[in-house]
């Protein structure tokens, strides 16, 4: 066990590592095959540099305290804003929200570092960030191993569903719609 967790915010110079930790993540979880872990890679490296100045992306890492040099966890969540709907607060009221919503996304933690308080530590640390903001919304999607952690911190189940079809396959090519891209 560490003598301590030091824990700091994803800056630009961050990006290989944050990327490191989402490909591994997803390998973890059986999510991905090897030809695929390097274009995940990129591709997130090119994101982050896009989202982290815009306030997009928002992460932190962690290390061992008496190693502060050494990376071995992290999480971010990625900021949105989505229509505005009935907020419930725990007082019982409710008004509308005006949309602030972010996903945890990048939970992870280097296998040899894992059941001894980093991730607890880094969600500790996205849960204060929502709180001082007054994020209206915070999901995520966990990972069996993760669960556990997540119900304690107060994450529950939702009526969330995911299409699980060929969204390339959906609607033919020439049928006029766009993609957002060619929006």
């Amino acid at each position: 066990m560490p003598h301590g967790i030091k824990i700091r915010e994803v800056t630009l110079s961050d990006v290989d590592t944050v990327a490191h930790h989402r490909a591994s993540m997803f390998r973890d979880m059986g999510r991905t095959t090897p030809g695929v872990l390097e274009p995940l890679k990129a591709e997130t490296r090119e994101f982050l540099r896009e989202a982290i100045p815009r306030g997009e992306y928002l992460g932190w890492l962690a290390s061992p305290g008496e190693e502060p040099a050494r990376i071995v966890a992290g999480a971010g969540l990625q900021t949105r804003r989505v229509l505005p709907f009935p907020y419930h607060r725990a007082d019982g009221s409710v008004h509308v929200a005006w949309g602030a919503q972010a996903v945890v996304i990048n939970v992870y933690t280097e296998p040899e570092y894992r059941r001894q308080g980093y991730g607890r530590r880094l969600m500790k640390e996205v849960l204060d960030w929502a709180r001082a903001v007054e994020l209206e919304s915070l999901v995520l999607h966990a990972a069996p191993a993760g669960r556990a952690l997540y119900e304690e911190l107060g994450f529950i189940d939702t009526t969330e569903m995911r299409f699980s079809g060929d969204l390339s396959a959906t609607f033919p090519s020439d049928a006029g719609l766009h993609s957002p891209v060619d929006a």
